[in-house]
């Protein structure tokens, strides 16, 4: 009786242990998933995409534009309506969501 008791108090332990310390491999993150690059916008479709050209020798890199994208200017006060245009300079707040760079803030930067 005592037997039975020691080795579900074990097995219970061990699954809690278990339980606590095990994550899907979903939830992993990867730190370098939340980025920001910065560069003159060379295409911009509004709600859809924004091709932005980096000042490195890197080609352009194409950002999908989250549901929820905020516009900030360079104060960080949110602007209702960009007007986004070609070749003005952009910092772009991203993540890494299914091997796509989806923006979810765009900051409007002076020259």
């Amino acid at each position: 009786m005592i037997r039975k008791i020691v080795i579900t108090y074990c097995v219970a332990m061990f699954l809690t242990v278990a339980g606590t310390y095990a994550q899907p491999a979903s939830n992993i993150t990867d730190p370098k998933a939340d980025a920001e690059a910065i560069g003159t916008i060379k295409e911009y479709t509004p709600d859809a995409v924004l091709v932005l050209d980096s000042l490195a020798p890197n080609a352009p890199t194409q950002f999908k534009l989250s549901k929820s994208v905020v516009y900030v200017d360079e104060n960080g006060k949110t602007v209702e309506a960009p007007g986004l245009t070609n070749n003005q300079k952009v910092k772009v707040h991203y993540m890494k969501t299914a091997g796509e760079n989806v923006a979810d803030r765009v900051t409007l930067v002076k020259e």
